[in-house]
């Protein structure tokens, strides 16, 4: 075991865990927990102490129990140095424990005794903090706008930054916001005419785009190849531009203030790229199925209802994700498009809470968060069939 691969792996990892531990403690002051002393020095050198002990154990027994030992051992550790901290400040010490030691459970003298070990290492946990740390930073908002939406108008006058719960008031105190929200500014109504709006954009989208990418995919005829390669165009234009003359003409044609004008703005901006992503997706599928439908008796609208839709869930359901989330989340047309508040969306819906100063802030929080927990929930639970969605047509088949 090489001695530079050995300083560098308990100087990093030490570093690693101080810095997660750091994060986790700043989170603990933002709930009102006063730390008169942070104890770095002692929690640093206690992370080499415990880093090398790893080293030592290495895979001797069981790694889990392992990992579960070492963080229990730097949980009390801290929680001796520390004074008059709640439970569940120990509790999240012992999860970033686990977090850490988990990391490093398989190094031992054998991986530090390779070539590069050290380099790999470097990078490895520069990696895990980067992206712990833009975790953090992303979240913070969301984390922000949620503790806001818990308070009270006093508690915000008093005190703005303070970014605590108080879980002694009762149920109906704490979601107070929420049902504001719901029941005077009418949320329920608009949450309706959303998921209207965007469920209706994503089957009117689909219904148009299967065939089209169909066709730009497998079929011969004019112009073909300027549409397959020029069919993004439009997004080169700031939807900006298209406001006003699209204003002029729903104003004339009546379809202002209406779900169908939404839905046909929705559709021309979201049909373009669904297009482009289904097309991909067909060039993958071997034309010898198409082939033996056709010698099976099928025709076109045959072999895409028996043998291309099956075979493109993945690729269709990505489009329908990302169709509805930009649905969802749409602002600027709404906001052009829509002056009738029994007629709002729930985007165009948080702007019309946010004119004048008389509407406390804990409202426009609350709801955000019923804006952006039905889609980041929809994302979370769906996400593996965008990701597949979005590489299956990569490598043609």
């Amino acid at each position: 075991m090489k001695v530079k691969n050995l300083l560098t792996y308990c100087l990093i990892s030490s570093l690693f865990l101080f810095l997660l531990i750091s994060i986790w403690k700043i989170l603990v002051t933002l709930q009102g927990i006063v730390l008169t002393n942070f104890n770095f020095n002692n929690l640093y050198i206690f992370g080499i102490v415990l880093s090398l002990l790893n080293l030592l154990i290495g895979k001797k027994f069981n790694l889990n129990v392992k990992v579960i030992i070492l963080s229990f051992t730097f949980t009390i550790f801290d929680f001796f140095i520390s004074v008059n901290l709640p439970i569940w400040y120990s509790f999240g010490i012992f999860l970033v424990s686990v977090f850490f030691f988990n990391t490093i459970k398989n190094y031992d003298k054998i991986f530090l005794s390779k070539n590069h070990s050290s380099q790999q290492l470097f990078f490895k946990f520069l990696t895990f903090f980067g992206i712990t740390l833009f975790s953090f930073v992303i979240l913070f908002p969301f984390y922000m706008m949620l503790i806001t939406s818990f308070k009270t108008q006093a508690l915000l006058l008093i005190n703005p930054l303070d970014f605590s719960i108080n879980f002694t008031k009762g149920i109906p105190e704490l979601f107070k916001s929420y049902l504001i929200v719901f029941k005077d500014y009418n949320f329920g109504k608009y949450m309706l005419t959303s998921t209207i709006v965007s469920l209706g954009t994503v089957i009117i989208t689909l219904v148009f785009a299967i065939p089209a990418a169909y066709a730009v995919a497998r079929l011969n005829f004019f112009g073909k190849n300027f549409i397959s390669t020029s069919i993004l165009i439009i997004y080169l234009f700031p939807a900006i531009v298209l406001v006003i003359p699209l204003y002029t003409i729903f104003s004339q044609l009546g379809l202002r203030n209406s779900i169908e004008g939404l839905l046909i703005v929705y559709t021309a901006t979201t049909l373009p790229v669904a297009i482009y992503m289904l097309q991909g997706y067909f060039k993958s599928i071997p034309k010898e199925l198409e082939e033996a439908g056709i010698i099976d008796g099928q025709n076109w609208l045959g072999i895409i209802l028996k043998i291309i839709l099956p075979l493109s869930l993945p690729a269709i359901s990505s489009v329908a994700l990302y169709v509805f989330m930009i649905a969802w989340n749409e602002f600027l047309f709404s906001l052009m498009f829509l002056d009738r508040p029994n007629s709002f969306t729930l985007s165009r819906a948080i702007q019309f809470l946010n004119i004048g100063a008389e509407t406390p802030r804990q409202y426009l929080m609350a709801g955000s968060v019923v804006v952006t927990l039905p889609i980041l929930i929809i994302f979370v639970y769906f996400e593996k069939y965008l990701v597949s969605g979005l590489t299956a047509g990569s490598v043609k088949g």
